[in-house]
């Protein structure tokens, strides 16, 4: 094969970082760093707490900055397991490694990434994709007309800055007061389940949260089990980044057991019984994140799959993207599955990418990646749902604003509903990436919107 090829396969064994380079983690043991609770304990909840890990290694402008976003602008509060930070500044533990880092980027925004004009799309939203308003139960979205998602908790084991779900997962900040959960967890999945069983066109859930990972087992189990009592259930997908943020929670013996018992039994009914993880960065991978893994399609789960979010500054080039999901691939046993566009919430448009940007990542990575192992890029689309990037009905590029169609209705839609099915729905690249023309109508947009509420 002719050299110069725009990509160039190398393989890259996984590494675990040394993180007795952080002068706060300098006697912490392997025996530590391999506990669950450890790493549960010891994350990273506010800049005091990055400063005590980091020490003089990062100016105090860092931790300024961090302070800064956190009081104004931060959608989600600050939760990052050791795991993840020890993959952060792998090279050099400088200031400047660490602004720069991708993972830092999304786990730890600070004020100086946000944009200045276009911080927020003039149409975003806290439940950018209307998630909330298609519950059916407490927590149960019925989204599309086979499968739902089934949110068991509010919370996670870290907390990414970028997330959907910001209007109800995590803790409350400055920007924005959340969501509550308001039954108890035992009501709310005899409410799921109650609604399963009365709806036999659904037959494949995703149980996600928040994390998996943050339910106690035992009722995690019962939950599983008991999905696995209704015959009309074909697949269930357990969500969890924690699988990479925080792998040890899943290497835990009653963890691990417990899954098996899953496993058995989804096998033994003929239901798919797979793991959806979320790793945007080839960084983030390491052989603990591996094992976890392995061990998780050992005891019997079918798949374990990744959904990554596109982001600029993170992963949002082809050799970035092509570097992840042949760590995935070769190194974890993880089925790079899904790029997600990051969604239209406040304060997130540093991190999107337009359309076009997403097309053009989707053609480079062709034909590199066994099909099977090539993820595709999609775009979640308010009211529509995931759409392969191409799929795309009409495209203002000068403006960015694309249109999609859909073939089904969602729950909130009705049978006489007929136009949903032929009406095209619009989506918004961001508008920091367009000409200067199209910026210059979004200001006009804007400035006549205000002039109306005034």
């Amino acid at each position: 094969m002719n050299a110069g090829q725009p990509y160039e396969y190398r393989r890259v064994e996984l590494i675990e970082p040394d993180w007795t380079r952080f002068p706060g983690w300098r006697d912490v043991t392997p025996a530590q760093w391999d506990s669950a609770q450890w790493q549960r304990v010891n994350c990273i909840k506010n800049a005091k707490q990055l400063r005590a890990v980091l020490g003089d290694t990062v100016d105090e402008t860092f931790y300024t900055d961090l302070e800064a976003d956190q009081k104004a602008l931060a959608t989600m509060s600050m939760l990052v397991p050791p795991q993840m930070l020890n993959t952060m500044a792998r090279e050099a533990l400088t200031t400047e490694a660490f602004y720069a880092d991708p993972v830092r980027r999304y786990m730890i925004p600070v004020a100086s990434d946000r944009l200045t004009e276009w911080a927020s799309h003039p149409h975003a939203s806290r439940d950018s994709l209307h998630e909330h308003d298609m519950w059916v139960a407490e927590g149960l979205t019925h989204r599309y007309p086979t499968k739902v998602l089934a949110e068991l908790l509010s919370t996670c084991p870290q907390y990414c800055g970028h997330c959907t779900r910001m209007d109800l997962v995590g803790n409350s900040t400055p920007a924005v007061e959340k969501l509550k959960l308001s039954l108890k967890p035992v009501d709310r999945y005899d409410a799921h389940i109650s609604y399963l069983k009365a709806h036999p066109g659904v037959r494949d859930v995703v149980v996600s949260g928040g994390d998996v990972a943050n339910v106690p087992w035992k009722n995690l189990e019962s939950y599983l089990m008991r999905l696995l009592e209704i015959d009309t259930i074909r697949d269930i997908r357990l969500a969890t980044k924690a699988l990479m943020g925080l792998p040890q929670h899943w290497l835990q013996p009653e963890v691990v057991e417990g899954l098996e018992r899953v496993a058995r039994t989804a096998r033994r009914r003929g239901v798919n019984l797979a793991i959806h993880t979320h790793v945007n960065h080839a960084n983030s991978i390491t052989p603990t994140v591996a094992k976890a893994a392995k061990t998780a399609l050992e005891v019997g789960v079918r798949d374990v799959r990744n959904q990554g979010v596109l982001m600029r500054g993170v992963n949002a080039t082809s050799p970035d993207l092509l570097d992840l999901c042949f760590a995935l691939q070769g190194e974890a046993n993880i089925l790079p599955y899904y790029f997600y566009m990051c969604d239209m919430i406040p304060n997130a448009e540093h991190w999107r990418v337009s359309v076009a940007h997403a097309q053009a990542l989707q053609h480079d990575i062709m034909g590199y990646l066994p099909g099977y192992a090539t993820p595709r890029i999609v775009c979640d689309v308010p009211f529509v749902g995931k759409r392969w990037v191409h799929m795309v009905t009409e495209y203002d590029r000068e403006n960015g604003i694309s249109y999609w169609t859909k073939n089904y209705r969602t729950s909130i839609e009705a049978d006489h509903d007929a136009d949903v099915l032929t009406k095209r729905y619009a989506y918004y690249d961001p508008i920091d990436t367009l000409p200067e023309s199209g910026q210059k109508w979004w200001r006009k947009q804007l400035e006549e919107q205000q002039a109306d509420q005034s």
